[in-house]
């Protein structure tokens, strides 16, 4: 493509020599007037005079660089450039003329001038010319390469600067033809108007079948980079189901070198149509809670984790360890943020150690005395642990519990756990890890110690999540599996996610479960579909292949018998959820280690669905421990 691209444009040499072949054509043309036709010529005065007026115009042309455009993509800029190297020798034989008058006789006899009339006609036709051939190009270059691409018409949203700047660069798209049969505006001033000759229209009117059909619509381009998300999601959404490719121009801080170009222009990935407006948190509280402390992060080189740690980082903390028994990921977050944060060098620590080694976390503790905590380090893929449930409990529960431990006898002022949606009413082993290290920590708030808890569904773009997987598979080709066709879940950002855990923490008092308004939950095989949709693969196939081990057709943010109260932000609410005694907590958790130490997976769910009643299993070998689960006393 690039080899392509060098070899069919232009030299600068070979636009310099036709600028001045039209130089002579137009020096010749004018001469002629002047002496009536070519037998009233004075050939010796005409040469002349013809050398002295080519030196000045070259040396004008080199000057200016009239010639060093490309000409398939010649905008106004070069047409002023034209007129400019052509304006300098009409100035200056214009003044030449005027000094050479003064004298008499003249100092340069005038057959070996320009006169006035000469000069202003002869560049006013070799500007004309040059412009007239650049155009003439321009369309000859067009036309040579659109035989040769594959033409696409397309609407493009926004009739304002960014639309105008879309089409241009979609005009000289070296790939594809690109024909933009109509703008669309909300704007009415500018709906029944034309840009470059094409109609500005209203979405009502442009995004229905007839229209579509008509017209061989092919792609919509959004050309607004403020839109806002959903109206851009509104729109994105009645595109795709009119079977259109939808894709947008990115924000002009985005662009390459401050230029734009249609290869630029991005597609729609379908996190953009999950994504809710952001939801502004009170930054001041996490400030005040985060300012020159120690804080720990587990977990760290995670999805959530990690953007913890960014986000930290922005809060100017005295120190921020993270820790992680995954070496890789710790290698690339401890690379990111010492290119991010040069300055900060001294606040940060990078610790490889697992949550279950009790005696490697009181060596941390030890060594940092952490101010807060942000416990993010769990093991979270469902159908792992139901197949795994001793590594589930070892690390999710026990785990858990090293740290809240070490907590309180080190004085960490604030505990902040990452949990789940799939804790309430669990249905599988890692879900009911999750509730039962929300039971351990939320028995453990002291005056001294406060211990909070964040739950919220699926992350987009979290490792493992539903998204990258179905990209893979749209990848390959296809199908793209979903386990039911009417599965739903919740979904959020991860930038999200991470406000919420450190505005709880701020916000927490101790023994605290705090849920999120996650909006409306998702169906994933409608999710599927629009992954298709955008992709612009129209046929691949969607294949159900049945619930997986654990799983459940939707989740849930609270328990059948817990209720919430609000909290001083509207997207986050305060969940009152039933407590426990703390002797009979410390029992069944000791039991439960006694249990772990056997290795028998049926044996440790037992004990598990004991502590947690409301666990029932479902898809699962575990189900037949339900009819014989003890009712709690």
């Amino acid at each position: 493509m690039v080899r392509r691209y060098r070899h069919s444009t232009l030299p600068q040499w070979i636009i310099l020599f036709i600028d001045v072949a039209l130089f002579v054509i137009s020096f010749f043309i004018i001469e002629v007037f002047r002496y009536g036709g070519v037998e009233g010529i004075s050939f010796r005065a005409v040469i002349v005079k013809f050398i002295i007026v080519l030196m000045v115009t070259l040396l004008s042309f080199f000057f200016v660089g009239s010639f060093r455009g490309i000409i398939r993509h010649a905008g106004m800029s070069d047409i002023l450039k034209i007129l400019i190297a052509n304006a300098a020798p009409v100035i200056l034989f214009c003044g030449v003329n005027l000094v050479n008058n003064q004298f008499t006789p003249p100092i340069i006899p005038s057959r070996y001038l320009l006169s006035y009339r000469e000069t202003v006609m002869l560049y006013l036709m070799l500007a004309i010319f040059m412009i007239i051939l650049r155009l003439f190009m321009q369309r000859i270059y067009n036309d040579y390469f659109r035989r040769r691409r594959p033409v696409q018409n397309v609407v493009i949203y926004g009739a304002g600067a960014a639309g105008i700047i879309a089409y241009n660069a979609l005009h000289q798209d070296l790939r594809t033809e690109y024909h933009v049969v109509a703008f669309i505006d909300d704007d009415m001033s500018k709906v029944n108007q034309e840009l470059n000759g094409v109609p500005v229209m209203r979405v009502r009117n442009v995004l229905v079948p007839k229209f579509i059909e008509q017209k061989n619509v092919s792609q919509l381009i959004i050309a607004i980079p403020t839109i806002r998300l959903l109206h851009k999601q509104a729109i994105t959404n009645r595109a795709l189901d009119l079977g259109l490719t939808v894709k947008a121009v990115p924000h002009v801080s985005l662009w390459l070198n401050g230029t734009f170009s249609s290869n630029q222009i991005q597609d729609i990935k379908i996190e953009d149509l999950l994504e809710r407006e952001s939801i502004k948190l009170d930054n001041v509280n996490i400030v005040r809670e985060v300012v020159d402390k120690v804080v720990l992060v587990t977990g760290a080189a995670g999805s959530i984790g990690s953007e913890i740690c960014r986000q930290l980082m922005t809060y100017h903390p005295k120190k921020v360890v993270m820790l992680d028994q995954a070496e890789s990921p710790m290698y690339d977050l401890q690379f990111e943020l010492k290119n991010t944060h040069k300055d900060k060098l001294d606040q940060m620590e990078f610790v490889i150690a697992n949550v279950k080694d009790r005696a490697r976390m009181e060596e941390v503790f030890e060594l940092y005395h952490p101010n807060l905590v942000y416990h993010a380090a769990a093991y979270k893929h469902v159908p792992f642990m139901e197949e795994n449930p001793y590594e589930a409990v070892y690390i999710n529960v026990f785990g858990t519990r090293n740290l809240a431990d070490l907590a309180i006898k080190y004085g960490v002022q604030k505990f902040v756990m990452i949990s789940t949606d799939k804790a309430v009413n669990p249905t599988n082993v890692m879900g009911a890890t999750k509730r039962m290290a929300e039971i351990y920590i939320q028995s453990r708030s002291t005056e001294q110690t406060h211990f909070v808890t964040t739950r919220f569904g699926n992350v987009l773009g979290s490792n493992g999540s539903v998204i990258p997987l179905f990209k893979k598979q749209l990848a390959a080709g296809g199908p793209l599996t979903v386990t039911h066709k009417d599965i739903i879940r919740y979904f959020m950002t991860i930038p999200e996610a991470c406000n919420l855990v450190l505005e709880a923490g701020a916000m927490g008092e101790g023994g605290d479960i705090f849920v999120f308004d996650m909006g409306k939950p998702v169906k994933i095989y409608d999710m599927a579909r629009k992954m298709i949709q955008l992709s612009g693969m129209h046929n691949i196939e969607i294949k159900e292949i049945g619930l997986r081990p654990g799983e459940k057709l939707y989740e849930e943010l609270l328990a059948t018998k817990e209720n919430t109260i609000p909290t001083y932000h509207p997207k986050i609410m305060r969940a009152e959820v039933r407590r426990y005694p703390l002797e009979a907590i410390d029992r069944e958790y000791n039991d439960l280690w006694e249990v772990l130490e056997t290795m028998d997976d049926m044996q440790i769910v037992a004990k598990m669905k004991s502590i947690v009643p409301e666990f029932l299993s479902n898809n699962s070998i575990y189900c037949q421990l339900d009819k014989n689960t003890p009712l709690p006393k």
